[in-house]
């Protein structure tokens, strides 16, 4: 019966035009101890270089190149080895000069492709192993791009971080070890599509730090604000960032399980919100089979998860798409910040990776990423406010209005003028740092728009 409905899945997908290919990069590759020497036996698999403990690599062939359609889904696999406690992962994509048998990877353009948290795992105990899958499409025209092949060589790379000391005397089987994890990684993809043209891809910011007591993490020490310009030298049909962050750090004072607001803005324009954390971790106790102080013993609420959980070890952390459209060639600027952050006693980081993926001609794929939670700013031509973010000020313009009203967002009024002028100019020095609402009121309708305070 099993064959029968192989078969009749494998006709259908024939039929319509969707047959899938898995391209196996990584097989059960063993990870050791992040902060010690490289080992270097037993020797990584035939073709893949181990550039640290904690990083594989392997050039994706010809082939398989080839092979890659128009969908394109990144799976990683996990099993315990002799790390019980929840670390980082994230796969990443090499831009390698063309037939170099190796590479350093900081001296080569690098993409992160997606981020994981690895649960709280004992490796006597069942489930062993945690898989997690991410939707990386618009990655497939990047890597069947002419310009991009004719210069580069693709390499792929799994980057597992782990440490097995804690492991070491509290998990039956780990005295003495130095490995932590073992990892497996493959692309699924449907039937392949020709050589892709006219994609541009410009890398930001690779696992960059971000804080806000770091010269070189921030823009100003102080403020948790990062911002990259570029240039675009020639129009585009279509672009966005694609964007990755994750807070680290527990401790007494770091940033690991706050929730923060984190704006993006696309020269000077708020287009992105988003606070991480998930509405609940409970999916993902099944693969925290260490006990941990995270999850306890027994199930949580929603309202409980929320309160503090700012991710979930065994889940993904989101790939975040910002679609900006048509981009005109030129100088742009890409700018986050999260006001609200602490980082007491100089603890955590906000590790951040961004880049700039836009066509010359047609659309980048339109297919939903992990995170679809995008809240633009309201815009209206009968309210014109600037500068947002603001520091000191804030220019209000609009025509014939009655009266202006700022309000905080637990709703309460800090400032309204009746009779306004056309233009006013209104300090926000006197504001705490957060978001705000303008409400213009004319002809009795109501018109209203959101800005940053950021001092």
């Amino acid at each position: 019966m099993k064959h029968i409905i192989l078969v009749s899945m494998l006709c259908f997908g024939f039929l319509f035009g969707k047959s899938q290919t898995t391209i196996r990069v990584f097989d059960s590759l063993l990870f050791f101890d992040g902060y010690a020497a490289r080992v270097d036996s037993p020797p990584p698999p035939p073709g893949v270089i181990r550039h640290r403990n904690d990083l594989y690599a392997r050039k994706l062939t010809a082939s398989e190149l080839a092979s890659i359609g128009s969908n394109l889904t990144m799976n990683v696999k996990i099993s315990a080895a002799c790390d019980n406690y929840d670390r980082i992962g994230n796969v990443n994509m090499a831009l390698v000069p063309k037939d170099s048998p190796s590479y350093t990877p900081a001296n080569v353009k690098r993409l992160e492709l997606g981020r994981f948290i690895t649960p709280f795992m004992n490796k006597n105990i069942v489930p062993k192993t945690v898989p997690y899958s991410f939707p990386i499409h618009n990655i497939a025209l990047l890597m069947k791009d002419s310009s991009i092949l004719n210069n580069y060589d693709i390499w792929i790379e799994l980057e597992v971080f782990g440490v097995p000391y804690a492991a070491n005397t509290q998990v039956a089987g780990c005295a003495g070890r130095k490995d932590v994890f073992y990892g497996s990684l493959s692309f699924t993809t449907n039937a392949s599509i020709p050589t892709q043209h006219q994609n541009m891809l410009i890398p930001l910011s690779f696992k960059k730090n971000f804080n806000n007591y770091q010269a070189a993490a921030t823009d100003t020490v102080g403020k948790t604000t990062r911002t990259f310009q570029f240039n675009v030298p020639t129009d585009l049909t279509d672009a966005a960032f694609f964007l990755i962050t994750s807070n680290h750090g527990a401790n007494s004072g770091g940033e690991e399980y706050n929730r923060r607001n984190h704006f993006v803005f696309y020269d000077d324009v708020l287009k992105y919100l988003y606070k991480p954390g998930r509405e609940t971790c409970e999916p993902f106790r099944v693969y925290n089979t260490q006990g941990n102080g995270i999850y306890g013993a027994n199930p949580r609420s929603n309202v409980e998860w929320q309160s503090f959980s700012n991710w979930c070890p065994g889940d993904v952390i989101d790939i975040r798409r910002i679609d900006l459209g048509a981009v005109a060639a030129g100088d742009h600027k890409f700018m986050i910040t999260v006001p609200t952050a602490v980082f007491a006693n100089r603890e955590g980081n906000f590790p951040l990776s961004v880049y700039f993926h836009g066509k010359k001609q047609g659309l980048l794929d339109q297919a939903e990423y992990v995170d679809t939670t995008v809240v633009p700013p309201v815009v209206s031509s009968d309210l014109i406010l600037y500068p947002n973010p603001s520091s000191s000020y804030i220019t209000v313009e609009s025509q014939n209005a009655e009266s202006i009203r700022i309000l905080d967002m637990t709703g309460k009024l800090v400032y309204k003028k009746e009779n306004p002028a056309q233009s006013m100019t209104i300090n926000t020095q006197v504001f705490s740092n957060g978001i705000y609402v303008v409400q213009v009121m004319k002809a009795g309708k109501s018109y209203q728009k959101k800005f940053l305070v950021i001092h």
